[in-house]
């Protein structure tokens, strides 16, 4: 089995009722007003500040998981600036659904970490309203499947209004939450946004895979004066990844938009984000560990190494910006392109990949372009189903080894 800090899929949703979302939403139902006014009063006692937090370097390296380096982003952006908040379903007194807000209710208190009904535009509606007026909202969705409902306000309303004002309006706001397929919880609670919301000028959108791109990334979102759509992944969150002390330190933050080389190679690119990372890389930073998603899906490069082909991986880390300059410049080094990814095929993000490199560097591939995605169809539930329909890494190293025209082992032909 996965070892996953959440609750059981089939009784998710019932927890939410089990909490005080159902006495909220009572409340909201009878009330239209009674949020509003309670949100209002809470935000008047949130004061700007200019304080930054001490610089605090450790020696040691040491591993946290994703889930940890996701509260501690949190944790510190919310106590270097009191304008940044927390609100979603079962953040506060369930302390997250996947308990990535553990202890900030605590911390905190309920003005900066709102428990909201079960009403995605609602509250989703509510957080931009709150960043048109300079505030930092984090909102959380409790599988970015649920956006759908927050949809509106996330596209005409969060990502064009800079746009439409002609710069005077900012919405600094994060949506963050689990993205794409985790197990067995069927189609409508299994796809990945990356391209949808990638598609959409005004947006930024974010795809960590490690501890360190969760940590950075987050505190670069938070920081961000434009709306930032955070893509994590459920499987994720329980996986443990050496961080050094650069990381550890309160003031560290990644770029936007820059991607990064995990694994150098020469003889094909393979660009992945989020949870695909693993599948492409050599070995797990983490391998240790002795979890089935391990030891069967981090293997690509190493069995492509074993072959003779040397795989150079780049994690995207944001899919808009994306980093064409980092993509182009390791395809002019390996004049091949595999690009993996666990959504849909059609106008998904290895198709603007390829484009990109066939406009800037078509002259430098010495073979077609190989796309991976998950299976053109709405995910099925049945596990081994399941597992057909999404990328595995038997497919990139038959991608890659197709690329390099090794689709026999090199014994075969000599």
């Amino acid at each position: 089995m996965l070892t996953r800090w959440i609750e059981p899929a089939s009784t998710q949703r019932k927890d939410v009722g089990n909490c005080q979302a159902q006495g909220w939403m009572r409340g909201f139902l009878r009330d239209g007003e009674e949020i509003i006014v309670k949100f209002s009063l809470a935000l008047r006692k949130v004061l700007p500040t200019g304080s930054a937090l001490p610089m605090n370097y450790s020696t040691a390296t040491k591993e946290i998981t994703v889930r940890e380096a996701l509260n501690s982003a949190l944790d510190e952006e919310m106590s270097a600036d009191p304008k940044v908040f927390l609100m979603g379903e079962e953040v506060g007194e369930y302390q997250g659904a996947y308990k990535i807000s553990k202890g900030l209710l605590e911390k905190y208190g309920p003005d900066r970490v709102l428990d909201t009904p079960i009403t995605e535009a609602g509250f989703a509606g509510i957080g931009v309203g709150a960043a048109y007026y300079g505030l930092r909202p984090v909102v959380e969705f409790m599988t970015f499947n649920f956006s759908l409902q927050a949809i509106d306000h996330i596209i005409n309303s969060a990502a064009k209004s800079n746009y439409m004002s002609a710069g005077q309006i900012s919405v600094p706001i994060v949506f963050r939450g689990p993205n794409g397929a985790a197990a067995g919880v069927g189609a409508q609670h299994s796809q990945c946004f990356a391209a949808w919301y990638a598609h959409v000028p005004g947006l930024k959108v974010l795809t960590p895979y490690s501890a360190e791109d969760a940590r950075g990334l987050l505190k670069a979102a938070i920081r961000d004066p434009d709306p930032v759509v955070f893509l994590e992944n459920e499987l994720l969150y329980g996986e443990s990844f050496p961080v050094s002390a650069e990381v550890l330190d309160s003031s560290f933050c990644l770029p936007i938009g820059k991607a990064k080389i995990e694994r150098e190679g020469k003889h094909v690119t393979i660009t992945a984000y989020s949870k695909m990372v693993g599948y492409a890389l050599q070995e797990s930073l983490f391998s240790k560990h002795k979890s089935i998603f391990l030891l069967n899906h981090i293997k690509a490069a190493e069995i492509l190494s074993k072959e003779g082909i040397s795989a150079e991986v780049i994690n995207l880390r944001s899919i808009r910006p994306l980093d064409r300059a980092t993509i182009n410049a390791s395809v002019r080094k390996t004049n091949r392109l595999v690009t993996v990814e666990e959504g849909f095929p059609q106008h998904g993000v290895g198709a603007e990949i390829g484009m990109s490199v066939v406009e800037e560097s078509f002259e430098y591939l010495d073979a077609p372009v190989e796309r991976i995605a998950g299976a053109d169809v709405p995910m099925p539930y049945a596990a081994n189903l399941e597992r057909m329909a999404v990328p595995q890494v038997d497919n990139i190293v038959h991608a890659a080894k197709r690329a390099c025209y090794r689709s026999v082992p090199l014994a075969a032909t000599a």
